[in-house]
């Protein structure tokens, strides 16, 4: 079964290098900003890259807050990457200033405190034995990271009846949070379109869950 996966268009991300990965791993795949075709497809795919602000006007100038929040209501399949991980969250804090996310998750992105900035490479993630992306691969496997900005801290405790999310961890001067699982809602900080034949079986992983 092939699946359609619609990368969100809104002017921020590698767009081509995550529909080339995609496409790699059998994903029909289209780049755009339509509503109506980002709400229909069997899978999100939210890039970004830069500024957490200025990825949040230019997500809510096309409606993409709206079509997360309305997908994942619908239990539809979500993937947020890098700062389109980060915008999932409440708020971001950069240079002073705090920008208001999507809320999808409680907790704040900020800067790393670690003695080299941006975290540029390749490292290594803890994920946890439960984890769907992650199946598959050796916990030594590396991913590709670019980035000043990260969550150091997982606030969301889950209440009765509710599943806890898997979270995975990475570090570079301080733990940040690496990749999230919560449902229809996943994400990862790192780049999988980056990060050679595992971010391949990631992506494979995810679109597993979409048949």
């Amino acid at each position: 079964m092939v699946v359609n996966v619609t990368v969100l268009d809104y002017g921020s991300g590698n767009l081509r290098s995550a529909e080339r990965a995609l496409a790699r791993v059998g994903a029909d795949v289209t780049v755009t900003s339509d509503y109506t075709q980002a709400m229909e497809a069997d899978g999100l795919l939210v890039p970004g890259v830069g500024a957490f602000a200025a990825c949040m006007a230019g997500l809510r100038a096309v409606r993409g807050d709206r079509i997360i929040d309305r997908r994942l209501s619908a239990g539809r399949p979500v993937l947020g990457i890098c700062v389109g991980m980060q915008i999932l969250f409440e708020t971001g804090v950069e240079h002073g200033v705090t920008t208001e996310g999507c809320g999808e998750w409680p907790g704040t992105v900020e800067r790393l405190e670690a003695p080299v900035l941006p975290h540029m490479g390749w490292n290594t993630v803890k994920a946890p034995e439960e984890t769907v992306l992650f199946a598959g691969l050796a916990p030594e496997t590396r991913f590709y990271f670019v980035h000043s900005y990260g969550v150091r801290t997982w606030e969301l405790q889950a209440g009765p009846g509710f599943t806890d999310p898997l979270v995975t961890w990475s570090e570079h001067g301080v733990p940040f949070v690496a990749a999230v699982e919560n449902g229809p809602l996943m994400a990862t900080q790192f780049h999988p379109e980056k990060s050679g034949d595992a971010g391949a079986q990631l992506l494979t992983n995810w679109l597993d869950t979409l048949k």
